[in-house]
């Protein structure tokens, strides 16, 4: 008997996750609370919300080593290196690049920030440049410690590009208990950074750059792993909802104190990374939007990466004001509120009439051919996707 189910399918005859398209965009829009509400506010109560989003980044890394593995790991016979980044820039840079220029045109423009903004014409010009390259930035006044310090966020995206790089030279090459092994004694690493750190929000600094690939290896290789074993493992089938508020609960836990040696906060950074992360993509993975929810999740899916890249500017713009006008928190409250639906509708513009047409025509005009078609019959519990 057919399964009554109707999946999404991508261009190229295969199935989208949808379950994970739209988890992706659940996480991009809690670390967007988690900039507004607490870059106004110092980081410090009354509003300091969603303690741990910046774990939203190790889990973007995870979804990024799953999507990879599960896109291109049966391609290779067919596909060069050399067509493989091509289509990874493709997908990514468009919007890096606008996300760098709005995060020039930002800060040039902060009315309320130009005393901390100050920079010498040539030095934002080279901070300009490297954020179009996606490589790390000279420092700039009043973000001295960034690595990308005109568009913030975009620090992951340079690992993404590293893993990207490390995938197609290296880790597609390794077995899966290969992969299982690198996975499990990164993580080791990681457990360690973050019980000496007390957290695992790092990386995004110069000060503590090191801790970016560390990150990146263990999620973006867990996610390899976890599309080599995912149809040995069967978990629950949890709809998108129910994964969002698991995210949601994640992240707004309490900052934890430490005792002794322990710090109980690194800690349980380090366990949403190595044992609810893989359980949650494992779940995503394993389950249907249905008819109801699928457009949701493909809508969330395709607005994440724009919504990531795009607003930060926005957020500093708001930083400003709230540390050079000392608004009343009643005050802030409002603006976030009002900031809220306005950056989303920015992310939907730059979905649609930049990054997907961009993307089409840079398609189109380098001859990027379509994979062999999936056969209709292929369900998800197919070998084709082992």
């Amino acid at each position: 008997m057919k399964n009554s189910v109707v999946f999404d399918r991508t261009s190229s005859g295969k199935e989208h996750f949808e379950v994970l398209d739209g988890l992706r965009g659940s996480a991009a829009f809690l670390i967007v609370l988690f900039h507004l509400f607490n870059y106004p506010f110092g980081f410090r109560p009354p509003l300091h919300m969603m303690h741990h989003a910046y774990l939203a980044v190790d889990f973007f890394f995870g979804l990024s080593g799953f999507v990879v593995a599960y896109a291109y790991d049966d391609r290779w016979t067919r596909m060069t290196i050399v067509q493989f980044f091509r289509i990874r820039l493709i997908r990514l840079h468009p919007m890096v690049l606008l996300g760098a220029t709005l995060a020039l045109i930002g800060y040039i423009f902060d009315p309320f920030s130009k005393v901390m903004n100050h920079t010498p014409a040539l030095m934002l010009l080279l901070a300009y440049i490297t954020s179009l390259l996606l490589l790390p930035s000279p420092p700039v006044g009043g973000r001295p410690h960034e690595t990308q310090a005109l568009n913030g966020p975009a620090w992951s995206l340079m690992q993404e590009y590293l893993g990207n790089i490390a995938y197609a030279l290296v880790l597609r090459r390794l077995r899966s208990a290969t992969l299982g092994i690198i996975f499990a004694l990164s993580g080791l690493g990681l457990i360690y950074t973050a019980n000496v750190k007390g957290s695992l929000d790092g990386g995004w600094g110069y000060p503590e750059i090191w801790m970016a690939p560390l990150r990146l290896t263990v999620s973006f290789v867990m996610g390899l792993w976890l599309y080599r074993v995912h149809e040995r493992i069967r978990l629950p089938k949890i709809g998108l909802l129910m994964l969002s508020i698991l995210l949601v609960i994640c992240f707004q836990m309490p900052e934890f104190s430490k005792e002794g040696a322990l710090s109980w906060n690194g800690l349980y950074d380090a366990a949403c990374v190595l044992f609810l992360f893989p359980v949650i993509i494992l779940c995503g993975a394993h389950s249907n939007a249905g008819r109801g929810m699928i457009d949701l999740c493909k809508f969330s899916g395709r607005l994440s990466y724009p919504l990531y890249i795009t607003h930060i500017p926005f957020v500093y713009v708001l930083a400003g004001y709230a540390w050079t006008r000392h608004p009343s928190a009643e005050i802030k409250l409002l603006w976030i509120f009002l900031l809220l639906p306005f950056v989303i509708f920015v992310a939907w513009i730059a979905l649609k009439y930049f990054d997907e047409p961009v993307r089409a025509w840079l398609t189109q005009r380098y001859g990027l051919k379509r994979v062999t078609p999936v056969p209709e019959s292929v369900t998800r519990g197919g070998s084709s996707r082992s």
